[in-house]
C-alpha cells in the first residue's frame, strides 16, 4: 500500500520535522510505503490536476493548505483528515459554531464582524455587546493561530480596542475567561472515535498552558466525561484524528480548541504512547473496509 505525507514547502522547524518522521515510521512499521512530499513536489497546474503522477492511495494531510487538500480530494484521494474537517479547525470561529451546532460545552463565544482592509473595526458598538455578556478579563484569540501565540487575556476596554485594531481586518473572536482552568487543561488525543493519550498541562505564570509558552507537563487519565466530550468535538468537526484541548469548568468540561494537525511530540514524552502508530492503524482499517 502507498500513501503520501502532504506537507508544507516553507515550514522548516525541528517541531514539524519530528512529527514527519514519527508518522513515517509507524508507516514503515506496517509494510505501508509512505512518502513525504511537500507542495512544492506535487505543485501543479489547476488543469492538468496531477496528471503523470503515480498516485498513492490515501494522503495524510499534515498542512492548512485547503485549497491543495480540496484539489487532492477531487482527484479522488482519501484524505485523513479531510479538507473539510481541516477548514473548520484552522479557523476558531467555524470552530465554535460547528460546536454549537452539536450541543458541545464552549466558553461563551462571539465573533467578530466581517472588517475590510482599508476600514478596518471603525465601530465597536459589537464589542460593547460582547463585554456586556463577558466582561473583565475576557480572552480575544484570532481566528488562526497555534502554539497559543495569537491568544490574548485582555482585562480592560483600552487593552481591548488596541488589540481589535492591530487585528485591521482579520478576524477574531471574544471568549469567556473560564477561571477555574486558568493555566492549566487537558490536551486528549483521539483517533477514530477513541481516546488515545491525554496528559495535564498547566503554566504557574501564564494563563495559556501551551507546552511551547513555557508549560509543564505530566501524565493524566481522562475521566469519562472529559473523555466523552473530546470524541463529540471531534465527530462534530469530521475529524479522523486530533488533538483536543479539554477546559476544566465548574460545571464540567469545556472545550477550548481542537487541532487537526496535533504536535504529539509532547505526549509521546510525556505518556510513551505514540500517536503516529494510532493513526496509521486507523488509516489502515479503514481503507480495508
Amino acid at each position: 500500500m502507498k500513501g503520501w505525507l502532504v506537507v508544507n514547502s516553507f515550514v522548516k522547524w525541528d517541531k514539524f520535522s519530528e512529527i514527519y518522521e514519527l508518522l513515517l515510521e509507524a508507516g514503515r512499521s506496517e509494510g505501508v510505503d509512505l512518502e513525504m512530499k511537500s507542495s512544492s513536489d506535487i505543485f501543479c497546474s489547476v488543469q492538468s490536476g496531477f496528471d503523470g503522477m503515480e498516485l498513492p492511495d490515501f494522503v495524510i494531510f499534515w498542512d492548512k493548505d485547503i485549497l491543495l487538500a480540496r484539489r487532492l480530494e477531487q482527484a479522488g484521494l482519501r484524505l485523513f483528515n479531510s479538507s473539510e474537517s481541516i477548514e473548520v479547525c484552522d479557523d476558531k470561529g467555524q470552530t465554535a459554531i460547528a460546536l454549537r451546532q452539536k450541543g458541545i460545552r464552549t466558553p461563551l463565544t462571539f465573533l467578530s464582524p466581517k472588517a475590510y482592509p482599508s476600514f478596518g473595526c471603525t465601530d465597536l458598538t459589537f464589542l460593547d455587546k460582547a463585554e456586556e455578556a463577558l466582561g473583565y478579563p475576557m480572552v480575544i484569540k484570532e481566528n488562526r493561530g497555534s502554539f497559543g501565540k495569537q491568544v490574548h487575556l485582555v482585562h480592560d476596554r483600552r487593552k481591548a480596542e488596541e488589540l481589535i485594531g492591530s487585528f485591521k481586518e482579520h478576524p477574531f473572536i471574544m471568549q469567556e475567561y473560564i477561571e477555574e482552568s486558568g493555566g492549566r487543561d487537558v490536551r486528549i488525543n483521539v483517533v477514530g472515535g477513541k481516546v488515545v493519550a491525554s496528559m495535564y498541562r498547566y503554566n504557574d505564570n501564564d494563563f495559556r498552558s501551551n507546552i511551547t509558552n513555557g508549560g509543564s507537563m505530566k501524565k493524566y487519565d481522562a475521566d469519562p466525561e472529559q473523555a466523552k466530550i473530546a470524541v463529540m468535538a471531534c465527530e462534530a468537526i469530521g475529524l479522523d484524528f486530533a488533538g483536543v484541548d479539554v477546559l476544566f469548568g465548574k460545571d464540567g468540561p469545556i472545550i477550548c480548541e481542537v487541532n487537526s494537525n496535533p504536535h504529539f511530540k509532547t505526549t509521546l514524552e510525556c505518556t510513551g504512547i505514540n500517536m503516529a502508530e494510532h493513526i496509521m492503524a486507523h488509516i489502515l482499517e479503514v481503507i480495508a473496509k
